[in-house]
Formats: C-alpha cells, sequence, structure tokens
C-alpha cells in the first residue's frame, strides 16, 4: 500500500482564512481544524493534510522579517516529515513573502506553494476554495515517489508561478497576480498541466538549509519626472543604508543631469549597493543600449536585468544577511540563484 502524501497548511492570515458571520456581516478567522468539515472536496485528494496556523494571524500589510523567518522555521521544523506545505497569505504582499522564501529555503527539493484570495473561504462566490484546493493537489504531484515542484512557487486564479517572478496587477480581479517575464509552471484546467521544461533544473542534491539572518537596511527608490537632488540626497544620506533598489525608465534608463550622476557616484563610492531595475512591469535592464543609461553603466551600477522589484529588494535583504563580500556583491546579484532572472 502507498503511503499517503502528507501536506502541510502554514495560516499567516490575509482572506483565505476568513468565514463572514451572516448575520453581523463580518469576517472572522477560520478555523483549520475543522477544514475537512467546511470544504469537503479536500477528502478527494489523496494525501493527508495537516495545518498550523500563526498565534495571531495577521494582515499582509503588517508582514516584515520576523514573519518570513516564522514560516521558514516552520517549514524547516516539518521538512522531513511532509512532502509539501502551502502558505496560505495575504495577497498584498504575497509577492514579497514567497520571494524572500525561495532565497531563504537553500536547496529546497519539495514544494513550497503560496496562495490566498480576493474573497473570503465562505463567501458565496468566492475563489478561496479553488486556490486551496489546486495549492494543496499540486503540492501532492508526484513522479517517481520525488515531487513534481521543487522550488516555492505562487498560485492563483488557475495559474502556478515561480514565486520571485510574480507581482499584483490587480486589487479586484480572481486573477490578481502576472509573471510577465516568465511562463506559468503549471495551469489548472481540465487537467493539471505541468510544463516541465519551466521548470528549476534539478542540480546536485545539497543538504537543504534555511537562512535566517535578514538585512532590512535597504530602501527602494522609484524616479519620476520633476524628482529633485534633495530628495535623492535624503534617501542615499538614510543611516545605516545599505543597499537601494533604482526603479528607473524602460530598458534602465535615467536622467542624464550631472547632480544625479554625481550624488550615485559618490554613494557607490562609499559602498552602497545600487540595483537598477526596470519600473515596467514586463522586460529587462540593458544599461548602455541608451545614452541615458550609459552613465548608470559606468558607475558599475548593479544590473537587475528582468527581476520584479519584489524580488530585488529580498533579494538584497537575504545577500546582505548572508555577509556577501563588497568585491562579489555585485556578480552575486547578477546571477541567477532560484530561477529569478534570465
Amino acid at each position: 500500500m502507498e503511503r499517503k502524501t502528507n501536506i502541510l497548511l502554514i495560516y499567516t492570515g490575509g482572506t483565505i482564512g476568513m468565514v463572514k458571520d451572516y448575520d453581523s456581516g463580518a469576517l472572522k478567522a477560520f478555523n483549520f481544524k475543522k477544514l475537512l468539515k467546511n470544504i469537503p472536496e479536500l477528502a478527494q485528494l489523496d494525501c493527508h493534510i495537516d495545518s498550523i496556523s500563526f498565534d495571531e494571524p495577521i494582515d499582509s500589510s503588517n508582514i516584515n522579517t520576523s514573519h518570513w523567518v516564522n514560516i521558514a522555521t516552520i517549514i524547516e521544523t516539518h521538512y522531513e516529515s511532509h512532502d509539501g506545505f502551502v502558505v496560505l497569505h495575504g495577497s498584498d504582499t504575497m509577492s514579497y513573502s514567497a520571494s524572500a522564501l525561495s532565497y531563504m529555503l537553500e536547496s529546497l527539493r519539495k514544494p513550497v506553494i503560496f496562495t490566498g484570495s480576493q474573497l473570503p473561504i465562505g463567501d458565496l462566490r468566492t475563489d478561496a476554495k479553488e486556490n486551496l484546493i489546486t495549492s494543496i493537489q499540486i503540492a501532492a504531484l508526484q513522479e517517481r515517489g520525488r515531487p513534481v515542484i521543487q522550488e516555492v512557487g505562487l498560485y492563483f486564479e488557475y495559474k502556478l508561478y515561480r514565486a520571485n517572478r510574480t507581482t499584483k496587477i490587480n486589487a479586484e480581479h480572481f486573477e490578481a497576480f502576472a509573471s510577465l517575464n516568465y511562463p506559468p509552471l503549471v495551469e489548472s484546467g481540465v487537467h493539471l498541466k505541468v510544463y516541465k521544461e519551466y521548470l528549476l533544473p534539478k542540480k546536485r542534491v545539497k543538504k537543504f538549509f534555511v537562512h535566517k539572518k535578514l538585512d532590512n537596511n535597504v530602501a527602494i527608490l522609484k524616479l519620476f519626472p520633476g524628482f529633485n537632488e534633495s530628495l535623492l540626497k535624503s534617501i542615499l544620506e538614510t543611516e545605516n543604508l545599505k543597499a537601494l533598489v533604482l526603479e528607473t525608465y524602460g530598458a534602465g534608463n535615467a536622467p542624464t543631469e550631472i547632480w544625479l550622476v554625481e550624488n550615485l557616484k559618490k554613494a557607490v563610492k562609499n559602498g552602497l549597493h545600487i540595483v537598477n531595475v526596470t519600473q515596467c512591469s514586463g522586460g529587462s535592464v540593458i544599461m548602455g543600449q541608451y545614452e541615458t543609461s550609459e552613465q548608470l553603466k559606468k558607475l558599475q551600477l548593479i544590473s537587475g536585468k528582468d527581476i520584479t522589484t519584489e524580488a530585488a529588494i529580498t533579494k538584497l535583504m537575504y545577500l546582505l544577511g548572508s555577509e556577501i563580500s563588497k568585491g562579489s556583491f555585485k556578480t552575486v546579484f547578477e546571477t541567477s540563484l532560484r530561477g529569478e532572472m534570465n
């Protein structure tokens, strides 16, 4: 008799874990110990489901690095006893959390699927049930006794994406997330279609390791027409700032004004790591393609290539926490560690 696949649900908070009290109309936290009773469809899945919740479920707008460490530690504790993990999380910051976990979980050989919903689980038109059921089903996929998905993914509205390639694009539609620079890993229709050619390539197996040290002395600065020197200086001179994600135009372009170039040059010389990412939802930074990015290339800014802002800022936290040397920091950042960039 084949052993059933063990899946662990980790509830952090968010709409998916709420049910509506139809007398008062108020939302209250869902009791995951009564999961099968409330979602009998789960009994049709050929797997065993355990659940664990944060002591105090939180709105994803309040998520911080300590919560990421909490999620990672739960996975670490149950890594040997469970075959896959489904993290239930509010959608607002899900791409940040899922990106962070992709870096924190080194040599991951099991699925960690983030999901959530736009409507509560007990709502008449909810998307919560489909997202939850299919996420569990994907996490339970096995081939020759091994998990099919061996990375951190984000499932929403019929598609599983690589987590660190996603961004939230809509606050109202069920199709809340997009991955414009990388195709879906799995699509859910009448059948689950797995695109194996897009999964992370299997590397020589190293021991699973959880990184728990993150450094949040980072910032994001978005350029805009009318952006001025005093604003730039106020960011660059922030106490203890170690790294900056600079959201530039198009393929990595910025104004050619001398004050901008000189301030960035000084910051880089003083040891600040500056990553050039595009404000565009899709596409890549190609410094030097236009005159307006040639100066940034000469300043040795780090190229974010086609990375998302969410994946860039969490990668900086991870690399700073790992104490990568200043000399190799640019090279390491520009290298794809978890499939986050081409």
